[in-house]
């Protein structure tokens, strides 16, 4: 499972021309899932963004998490995150998962940061979305649970570094 994260000052999603979500100070989520991931992945990547300590404290250091300044997560599913255009020129994507693998896994990702406490937004699954942001920094990460190795195994580690 792969997501890009973006600190932001505010984010919506709009379909259709009306917004459909919309947070104030938080984080925009794009989330991809891919063929080999399964709940330990969508678990971890929960847990690793609501305590990612990206957020600046008094001192101008990146000391807090989303939890603690009581942020809010928009999460806007992202099939592209797993394209591959190292060969050809049109991007390559059967890396990802198919809508019946991808939905469930989606729906638990967001669940997984309701459970911990995360005031969470959605885009809308597979909708043609436009998607608003203003970034805050800019700061973006990159996450992906396969390099943490979860997902593939379905051995799941928690986050050592919780407050």
């Amino acid at each position: 499972m792969r997501a890009l994260i973006q600190r932001v000052k505010r984010s919506e999603v709009s379909i259709v021309g009306e917004v459909h979500s919309a947070i104030g100070a938080g984080l925009l989520v794009f989330l991809g899932i891919g063929k080999e991931d399964n709940e330990d992945a969508a678990r971890f990547l929960a847990e690793k963004i609501a305590y990612l300590r990206i957020f600046s404290n008094a001192g101008g250091k990146f000391d807090l998490s989303l939890l603690d300044i009581s942020g809010s997560a928009l999460v806007v599913s992202q099939f592209t995150l797993y394209g591959d255009a190292s060969k050809g020129r049109r991007p390559d994507f059967t890396k990802a998962a198919r809508p019946e693998q991808a939905i469930p896994l989606y729906e638990h990702f967001i669940s997984s940061l309701k459970n911990l406490g995360v005031s969470v937004k959605t885009g809308v699954f597979a909708a043609e979305m436009e998607v608003t942001l203003v970034n805050d920094g800019p700061v973006t990460i990159w996450l992906d649970s396969q390099k943490q190795g979860i997902g593939v195994s379905g051995q799941g580690r928690g986050i050592q570094d919780k407050p």
